[in-house]
């Protein structure tokens, strides 16, 4: 009966996973009013039953893929750090912000997490999700830098909120004026002024 149990939750998870995995695409690709529960369960190739099981409305699934987005811009935020074999809090602060920022330039993260989580999901819950994935990573390295003596002493999360701020326009200026390579290098030199300025002296 275990096995049993385990292989039913494994099918319920095999299921769940499908349609945020279909869901992300299609929103990604067609914004969240253009998508329907029939395109995503079509996708999926699951039965709109079993979507249903899984998620009460398509907010409910949309809510799983920005979480879903998220998890994956910190994995690529972390790994983007690590490879960079900096020990220096400053120059983590700016490969980590860098890292995002690039993310957030791709067509699918910036329409679901930029774009269409705040207006869908509403602004409280949009910045929930935030402060457990991306904001709450950047809060730890401001706090590590902190710690360090890299940066001034300061409330973290305020300091936290003006860099993704940072982050999230400079995202929308280079999908709205085309992702030319002077217009790249002139908003990525200006994210890592933003942040070195925050250096005390080494």
């Amino acid at each position: 009966m275990n096995a049993d149990r385990r292989t039913q939750a494994e099918r319920s998870a095999a299921t769940r996973q499908a349609l945020i995995t279909a869901g992300r695409r299609l929103f990604g690709e067609l914004g969240y009013a253009e998508v329907s529960t029939v395109a995503i369960t079509h996708a999926a190739g699951v039965s709109r039953g079993a979507m249903y099981h899984q998620f009460t409305d398509k907010r409910d699934l949309f809510e799983a893929v920005v979480e879903d987005v998220e998890h994956d811009l910190v994995g690529r935020i972390s790994s983007a750090v690590s490879k960079s074999g900096f020990t220096d809090p400053i120059d983590n602060l700016v490969v980590g912000c860098l890292a995002w920022l690039d993310a957030s330039t791709e067509p699918e993260v910036q329409r679901i997490a930029l774009l269409d989580a705040p207006a869908v999901l509403g602004w409280d819950r949009w910045r929930e999700i935030e402060l457990r994935h991306t904001i709450g990573r950047l809060e730890a390295s401001l706090s590590a830098a902190a710690k360090a003596g890299r940066i001034r002493t300061q409330p973290i999360r305020p300091l936290a909120l003006v860099i993704v701020g940072a982050l999230d326009e400079a995202a929308l200026y280079i999908a709205r004026f085309g992702r030319t390579p002077e217009e790249e290098r002139n908003v990525r030199s200006v994210i890592e002024q933003l942040i070195s300025g925050l250096a005390t002296e080494a």
